[in-house]
């Protein structure tokens, strides 16, 4: 999810955030003298456009609603103006204020698209849903820094510091993969995206774990010697760039789950027109406007649909067996 998707991972804090407003399908009623003069024409429009949403080839349809959780940021409107000038589809983006909602509506066929979430996030909702979605286009990591505001190198970190990760389960074990990664402890079979504290093996470290939004306020009042921060979070508590002394390389086997993508319905997972809105997400404008919104903290990443959906099963069953 951008980093605003890693709280699905990144970005979504809050309660009980409003109901999103999703786009009405209502009609107007015209005149008696015009309804045998348009019959044929609005019969005809209907059979066109119920013929280009359902068929998936390359005449797909014209306007597609994807789900997103920062409309509001410029690059979404560089994507829309390029889907309509490229490829003549008019995007109509629904925004959600509440990461739990863009899966269901997805599901339920308010969408057909959404775009906020990585791999990991993604399996945890098939799994716990019992739903199918699949990831049919990859678009950026945001990788996970550890910040320390007094050492400069994960090996510098004394015995037996503390060091803060984030306490939810989705971010809990990519946390502790960091630190894995940093050389600060090992896990259990070395790690899965949903790995737990209970599942360290050796530690040259003490793990802390927090609620997201207050590993930074420890790192800063010096309760931590250091903290794995959300980029969001890093961000408001104005931690600088040069505090970050490791984060996990977004290349890697172990960053894969957190690709994020966009998602389509398994049954539309082969729609010419949805993966060539995918795609165009890796246009330079739009990539601009991303890692403009996200401070440069995005690393696109160009995974095939094939692969993606290969990972997304991989992780699913990781998280059927965090479930046994």
């Amino acid at each position: 999810m951008s980093e605003s998707a890693e709280a699905p991972g990144p970005s979504a804090q809050g309660t009980h955030p409003a109901e999103p407003r999703l786009p009405s399908r209502g009609g107007g009623r015209r005149r008696l003298v015009w309804i045998a003069a348009v019959a044929v024409v609005v019969v005809a429009a209907l059979v066109v456009g119920l013929i280009r949403s359902f068929a998936g080839g390359d005449d797909g349809p014209q306007t597609v609603r994807i789900g997103v959780t920062d409309a509001s940021q410029p690059y979404w409107k560089t994507f829309s103006d390029l889907a309509e000038k490229r490829l003549g589809v008019t995007v109509e983006l629904v925004n959600f204020s509440d990461y739990s909602q863009p899966n269901p509506a997805l599901k339920e066929k308010q969408l057909d698209l959404n775009q906020f979430q990585h791999i990991q996030y993604l399996a945890n909702y098939n799994v716990t849903a019992h739903d199918d979605l699949e990831p049919i286009g990859s678009t950026a990591v945001y990788p996970l820094p550890l910040y320390s505001l007094k050492y400069s190198a994960p090996s510098a970190l004394p015995e037996g510091a503390k060091v803060a990760i984030p306490n939810d389960a989705i971010n809990e074990a990519r946390g502790l993969l960091v630190l894995q990664a940093a050389g600060l402890l090992t896990l259990k079979d070395g790690g899965t995206a949903f790995s737990a504290t209970t599942d360290i093996q050796t530690h040259k470290v003490d793990v802390v774990t927090l609620d997201a939004s207050q590993t930074a306020g420890a790192l800063q009042n010096g309760s931590v010697a250091a903290a794995i921060v959300n980029n969001n979070f890093a961000t408001a508590a104005k931690l600088a760039t040069t505090n970050a002394i490791f984060q996990d390389d977004p290349a890697s086997s172990s960053a894969a789950p957190y690709v994020n993508a966009f998602v389509a319905r398994a049954s539309d997972k082969d729609n010419s027109t949805y993966l060539k809105l995918a795609a165009l997400y890796h246009d330079p404008a739009v990539e601009a406007g991303v890692q403009k919104a996200n401070s440069g903290t995005a690393v696109f990443r160009t995974v095939p649909p094939e692969q993606l959906q290969s990972e997304l099963a991989t992780v699913e069953s990781q998280a059927r067996a965090a479930q046994q």
